[in-house]
């Protein structure tokens, strides 16, 4: 088969690799579409990669080509996306179904080989099956919006109060709707790019702030009745929002950070006394899964999906570009600010 093997830093090639045959208690899946990570920049374009020659990708769909033996819950046909973590299953984490903390895990795509290829082999337990209402494109999009509702529920999340959306990227999309679908009064999204705030309001916020505007404090005040948010989800990893989560914070708010961040981070006095003063609880999120794995973040982004609940926008990719030219996809990221949205990689061009 066809693949991007990555040799070495800033040297991914097509190249002719051995298809993979479905071993017990495993799957071969036809790849359709891979979108690129975050993670998987600097593994291509740095020096981050686990090992070489490597096949990287994860967040992928397409349909069972092959199933081992021993396999009960796929046949060939399945439409399915899929579940890039391999948990040990032994460790003390794993036994408490905190499957995203296990210390001995593999991931499909950096760790083994993944699916910026024509193939890739997965454990059964590792694909999601969506119904034909669901697109393939969408299908690439699960492990994202996974991320999106496992953040949302690391907070003690309830219906009927407001919520904050810092950073109106794709994961930060997908929270604001998933915090809708479960009941918020209010999500109001914060971004500093008119695209974003305009596809936040296509996508069902009540507001959507634009955090430059002079005036976005009384916005805010507006929008809360002076109280500030119940729960706040950064979804960026910036300085800027990270700090605003305190600001933005009700008395006895929850806040997430969702968002990895790529800088050092440092809180004023008064910055950091927020936590004494408003007493809100500050967590943090990693990944997206639950028990029984890989969890209810993957039922629900599969049945949100094919409701329409969970709406997908054609914003939210910014290029297709076929396996043939994926070394031309990682050029792309060495330009700031070109790339807007996710780049598929279509296995089948």
């Amino acid at each position: 088969m066809k693949a991007g093997v990555v040799h070495a830093k800033n040297d991914i090639r097509y190249e002719e690799i051995e298809k993979p045959k479905a071993l017990p208690g495993k799957i071969v899946i036809k790849v359709k579409y891979t979108g690129i990570c975050g993670s998987d920049i600097p593994r291509v374009n740095g020096d981050a990669c686990h090992f070489y020659p490597n096949v990287l990708g994860h967040e992928f769909s397409g349909v069972v080509e092959e199933v081992g033996e021993e396999v009960k819950s796929f046949k060939v046909g399945d439409r399915v996306s899929g579940v890039p973590l391999i948990p040990c299953m032994e460790c003390e984490d794993c036994q408490k179904g905190n499957y995203s903390l296990c210390k001995h895990y593999s991931f499909i795509g950096s760790r083994e080989f993944g699916s910026f290829a024509e193939y890739v082999m997965v454990p059964e337990k590792n694909a999601v099956k969506f119904d034909e209402e669901v697109t393939f494109e969408q299908g690439a999009f699960f492990e994202p919006a996974t991320v999106a509702l496992h953040g949302l529920l690391r907070n003690n999340y309830q219906g009927g109060k407001t919520v904050a959306i810092l950073g109106g990227g794709t994961v930060g999309m997908f929270t604001m709707q998933w915090a809708k679908i479960f009941g918020a009064a209010k999500v109001v999204v914060f971004d500093i790019v008119k695209e974003r705030l305009d596809l936040a309001m296509r996508l069902g916020a009540t507001a959507a702030v634009n955090t430059l505007d002079e005036d976005f404090e009384d916005q805010v005040k507006e929008l809360t009745g002076g109280r500030g948010f119940d729960y706040i989800y950064e979804t960026a990893g910036n300085t800027v929002t990270m700090k605003m989560a305190f600001h933005l914070a009700a008395n006895k708010a929850e806040v997430c950070f969702i968002g990895t961040p790529t800088k050092e981070l440092t809180f004023t006095v008064p910055e950091w006394e927020n936590i004494n003063r408003k007493e809100f609880k500050l967590t943090g999120s990693w990944m997206s899964y639950s028990a029984p794995f890989p969890g209810k973040e993957w039922e629900l982004t599969a049945y949100y999906f094919k409701t329409g609940q969970l709406k997908f926008d054609d914003s939210f990719i910014y290029k297709k570009i076929p396996l043939s030219r994926i070394a031309e996809a990682f050029e792309m990221f060495k330009t700031p600010g070109l790339v807007k949205g996710k780049i598929l990689i279509d296995s089948e061009k």
